[in-house]
């Protein structure tokens, strides 16, 4: 699913960014991608998923 429409990124892509990248932050991935620079309003959503693949990480380490 797209979460940024106007940059194309996908939740798929900012999954791999956090996970193979160690990226955790908005900050990073918004370099990295451009993400939330235009209309902003895939940032909550984008923030959940981060939060949610770090959780899972997190699980599986644990």
């Amino acid at each position: 699913m797209f979460v940024c429409l106007c940059h194309g990124i996908s939740d798929k892509k900012l999954r791999k960014l956090a996970i193979e990248e160690g990226i955790s932050d908005m900050r990073t991935i918004r370099k990295c991608t451009s993400l939330g620079s235009q209309c902003g309003k895939c940032v909550k959503q984008a923030k959940e998923i981060l939060t949610e693949t770090q959780a899972l990480q997190l699980a599986k380490v644990g």
